[in-house]
């Protein structure tokens, strides 16, 4: 899941933020640290890059451009931006996303995004956290040394226009996340929805605050585990997180608002309704945390389905428990069902209930089996060996050793994984199979109709962009009094009129009589961004289905072809 982080800074040592990137830094004190000698110490791995520095070094390309216009003079002047585009640890491993290709695509986001900046772009391969998640740094001069085309996050004529300064409004940061993650998609990535908030809200202070506590605590703790002692408390938790942990509690068994302030009053906590949003006041505060700050799970509507929900259940467990009469006993002998899932016998022997039993059709009746949510954490099942086809190819017997185990592992697996989806024949399994394939093309098609859609709105935005541009072009055409005037006029501004012609061009072609309103237009973008990331996940988890179930059909379809000369010698044996 990449993540887009911005942070401005009003340092006007433009070398700072290089030496940050190129030498190690304390993750607390983000000091640099320093050998025995006194000197800095490099990073052992990032890939860096300028751009609009004309060959010069950044800090004296930004400084010249100050100077040149007598922009960022004073103490209070926002100096840089600074934007981190963090990918998932996963994307590595499974979508071979490397350092050099984070390095490319942060530099295409900086062209397409900040031209007529200068800027920074560097790469690290991993974080503070030290999972592996590779980063781009994204570091520009907040002065604007060229003029350039009218971007949709742009709201001003200013923000198109050499000598003035990038600003980072609300609307340019989704703008910006939603560039992220079709940046993702394009690139066949793990992406997260960035536009919907999250159900767990951390700020950047909370984020250090914790990791300050944990490295406190872990060095008052080690002396005692040092002398053997195990220490009360290993995990530290800030009082944010304590807050949501105390919400969660009463969640879970109140089925009423009334119930629910009063589990919370029973810890120190009064939650409070205004204008349709609840906040929560702590004993150690005097000024509530508004649910917003926590978590989108801790607002007035997420917090009201879960109390709906607690009552229908609890409403529904009351219906179910059974009268039974006061006297007299009653013994109930429980049930086994009979098993139908098949049987593992020796080492690869499966057998099967009767086809016929349960077989599953096409219909929309029928819909693919239900894996339980137990099983959802269960290692993938992988393919049998071929073992005597491997042989055969030169194998040796070391092969043939592992071979056998891995077979048996994921004969085992395979059975686990038939078992818990309930079927009852192989014939069951291949209709299974057909399903999750035309789902998953389903929703494939869907996903390609969801992105020539956002394309063309996006290709209707730019054209709406360049004619807003033209503008005071247009109106200057209008002003003039004679034909002559006018031809002049017009040459004189011809490359303003053929965008405007241009665009006038397409709005015919597409039947399109009235212009949208552009913050409209960026929101419906937006919308569809969202719609296609929560269409892609759906896409994703529908592929992974697929593929087991394909690998379950084919490692049975192996381990009844092996079964199947021992089945007919033992037929030949009978006759």
């Amino acid at each position: 899941m990449a993540t887009l982080k911005h942070i401005n800074s009003k340092n006007a040592d433009y070398g700072a933020a290089e030496q940050y990137l190129l030498f190690e830094h304390d993750e607390f004190t983000m000091k640099p640290v320093l050998d025995e000698t006194g000197r800095l110490i490099p990073r052992e791995d990032y890939r860096l890059s300028t751009l609009n520095c004309d060959g010069e070094d950044f800090a004296v390309a930004c400084m010249r451009a100050n100077l040149r216009y007598g922009k960022n003079q004073q103490r209070e002047d926002v100096k840089s931006h600074h934007y981190i585009i963090s990918f998932d640890p996963r994307d590595g491993p499974d979508n071979g996303l490397t350092v050099d290709r984070a390095q490319a695509l942060g530099e295409q986001f900086c062209k397409e995004h900040f031209p007529g900046h200068q800027a920074l772009v560097c790469t690290h391969p991993d974080g503070h956290n030290h999972s592996g998640n590779i980063h781009v740094h994204i570091v520009i001069n907040s002065l604007r040394i060229e003029e350039v085309p009218f971007l949709p996050y742009m709201d001003r004529p200013a923000d198109t226009k050499a000598g003035c300064k990038h600003r980072c409004t609300d609307a340019a940061l989704r703008y910006f996340k939603s560039e992220v993650m079709e940046m993702c998609h394009r690139e066949g990535l793990y992406q997260i929805d960035l536009l919907n908030g999250s159900k767990n809200r951390v700020t950047d202070r909370e984020y250090w605050a914790q990791k300050k506590g944990q490295a406190k605590l872990d060095r008052q703790n080690a002396p005692m585990i040092a002398g053997g002692i195990t220490p009360r408390q290993t995990k530290f938790e800030t009082n944010k997180e304590k807050l949501r942990q105390t919400i969660r509690k009463a969640l879970a068994t109140a089925a009423s608002f009334d119930e629910f302030s009063s589990l919370l009053l029973r810890e120190g906590v009064s939650v409070k309704e205004s204008r349709g949003r609840l906040s929560y006041l702590t004993p150690d505060r005097t000024k509530p945390i508004t649910a917003r700050k926590l978590g989108d799970d801790f607002d007035r509507a997420a917090v009201f389905a879960v109390l709906e929900q607690n009552a229908a259940r609890a409403t529904e467990k009351a219906a179910a428990i059974p009268e039974y009469p006061r006297h007299g006993k009653t013994v109930i002998q429980p049930t086994k069902a009979p098993q139908t899932a098949p049987k593992l016998v020796g080492a690869s022997s499966i057998s099967f209930a009767s086809p016929q039993a349960g077989k599953l059709t096409h219909s929309a009746a029928s819909p693919l089996p239900a894996k339980p949510d137990g099983f959802a954490g269960a290692p993938s099942v992988q393919r049998l060996v071929d073992i005597e086809k491997k042989l055969a190819e030169g194998k040796g017997r070391g092969y043939e050793h592992w071979a056998k185990i891995h077979n048996l592992k994921q004969a085992a697996k395979t059975l686990n994984v038939y078992q818990e989806y309930g079927f009852t024949s192989p014939e069951q399994l291949e209709a299974a199979v057909d399903t999750a394939y035309q789902e998953m093309r389903q929703t494939s098609g869907e996903l390609k109709a969801l992105e020539t859609k956002l394309q063309g709105k996006k290709e209707l935005q730019q054209q709406v962009l360049a004619y807003a541009k033209t503008k005071p072009a247009r109106d200057g055409l209008r002003a003039q009094k004679s034909q002559k005037a006018r031809d002049a006029y017009r040459q004189a501004n011809e490359s303003d009129f053929i965008i405007a012609d241009a665009a006038a061009r397409y709005f015919k072609a597409h039947g399109i009589t009235k212009l949208p309103a552009r913050k409209a237009l960026q929101a419906e973008i937006e919308q569809l961004i969202s719609e296609k990331d929560g269409l892609y996940n759906t896409y994703h988890e529908q592929k992974q289905r697929f593929k087991e179930l394909q690998t379950v059909k084919r490692n049975i379809d192996q381990i009844l072809r092996r079964n199947e000369p021992h089945r007919r010698k033992e037929q030949s044996h009978e006759r």
